[in-house]
């Protein structure tokens, strides 16, 4: 009966998508006049191809937004090297920009089509994948329920799910169990994750590690470096990196404790969404700060108290100008952010307790040396003040951060163990072909 009933929500689930797919032009229209899609592209997002299929084995990877985008990077390398035909999709413009920047024409990127029957049944006609990898915690019941009609194996790689989701898939165990028979395989993130996966009916289940802990350190341009090191002059810095609502304002406010205690302190705050820059700026400005937005090209001077990180692709310039970083979205908003960028790049790392997403690399840091949680703001001035002063234990945390990843290592070879069933025919497949 509970069977029954799955099917029945999951069908109502296909016909109500149908039904609402002529809203998609519209609705796509309006994110793309708030910045949020590509307004050259939006076709893509209800199905339409952009690009013709290239001949051969094709593989399907997604990934949702700029993290899962860095993970999966070098697995995708792996698979280039092997000879195999990769499109990607992402479901923001920040990812589909990392991913021209990391794999540029090596892939065919597309905007992920809506999970909506007519979308992804084009999507599906048009690009023919022989397999399908999904990263993290992207679970879509069309897009699975649509492969697992036509028989294509999809595999999870990377895989999380936090304790909330987890709870909710719980209270429609049924349902989970309904979509998850469709996964081929699940390489879960840890043993938790795993754990969790199995209760709601994946099957099998294997551990890999983190792949995030696989990647090289966020780039740099050696130039663009060495000028803004330059401008510092070697004052007192500390980061806010990937913040959410309410944490900028915050470390505004540390700067405004800190600042007379170590003069010349600069404070460098990264949204997680630069286009919130401009309202920030003029938040800060509005508490008699000095600003410079890193998109306006200007010089840091010896007045500048914050330097707001508003550009996309960044990330391994503004953790090169700093060795004390805190990690947001973990104390006014909750789930964390990746710690492993900052660890791997010699930063001692600081973070709030909420970074249930994280919960793996967290510990693993922590149990290392290389980061500590703090419980609220006055805790955390307190943390960056004594990370400022005392060189030998902010040297510490920046040693066994960059040794903590270094022992994380080796997701990605247990990955690609884990998918060597379903690429190794594609491999053969693709080699024919080339000798006729």
């Amino acid at each position: 009966m509970s069977e029954k009933w799955a099917r029945t929500v999951l069908a109502a689930y296909r016909f109500a998508g149908a039904a609402a797919f002529p809203l998609v032009g519209p609705y796509v229209a309006w994110r793309a006049t708030k910045g949020k899609e590509d307004p050259n592209r939006r076709r893509e997002r209800s199905g339409y191809a952009g690009r013709p299929r290239p001949e051969g084995p094709l593989i399907w990877a997604h990934a949702a937004s700029v993290g899962e985008t860095i993970a999966i990077v070098p697995l995708i390398e792996n698979i280039l090297d092997l000879g195999v035909n990769v499109v990607l999709t992402t479901g923001t413009v920040t990812s589909a920009q990392v991913a021209d920047e990391r794999l540029g024409d090596r892939i065919i990127h597309q905007f992920v089509p809506l999970d909506l029957k007519p979308a992804i049944s084009r999507f599906l006609n048009h690009w023919q994948p022989d397999l399908a990898l999904i990263a993290e915690s992207e679970i879509w019941p069309m897009t699975i329920m649509e492969l697992g009609l036509r028989r294509i194996p999809q595999v999870l790689v990377n895989g999380r799910l936090s304790e909330r989701s987890f709870n909710a898939w719980q209270k429609r165990h049924f349902i989970a169990e309904a979509l998850f028979e469709n996964l081929s395989h699940v390489v879960a993130q840890s043993d938790q994750d795993a754990e969790r996966f199995e209760t709601l009916g994946a099957r099998p289940v294997t551990v890999s590690g983190n792949l995030k802990v696989d990647t090289n350190p966020p780039p740099v341009d050696v130039r663009t470096l060495q000028t803004i090191s330059r401008q510092l002059s070697l004052r007192p810095t500390w980061a806010a990196v990937s913040t959410h609502d309410g944490e900028e304002r915050m470390a505004a406010d540390i700067h405004l404790l800190l600042r007379s205690r170590h003069p010349g302190l600069i404070t460098i705050i990264v949204p997680r969404h630069p286009e919130r820059a401009p309202a920030l700026a003029a938040e800060f400005a509005a508490m008699g700060l000095k600003v410079v937005k890193r998109s306006s090209g200007d010089r840091i001077r010896s007045d500048t108290d914050i330097l707001l990180g508003d550009t996309i692709g960044e990330m391994g310039l503004y953790l090169r100008l700093t060795e004390v970083a805190f990690v947001g979205r973990s104390l006014t908003a909750e789930g964390g952010q990746n710690p492993l960028e900052p660890a791997m790049l010699e930063t001692a790392v600081l973070s709030g307790r909420n970074v249930q997403n994280f919960r793996e690399a967290y510990q693993r840091l922590i149990d290392g040396g290389a980061a500590k949680l703090v419980a609220d703001r006055d805790m955390l001035a307190g943390a960056i003040n004594f990370l400022l002063l005392n060189d030998a234990p902010r040297r510490r945390m920046m040693a066994a951060g960059v040794a903590t990843v270094e022992e994380m290592r080796g997701a990605l070879g247990k990955t690609m163990k884990a998918l060597e069933p379903f690429i190794q025919p594609l491999i053969v497949k693709s080699r024919l072909r080339g000798t006729r």
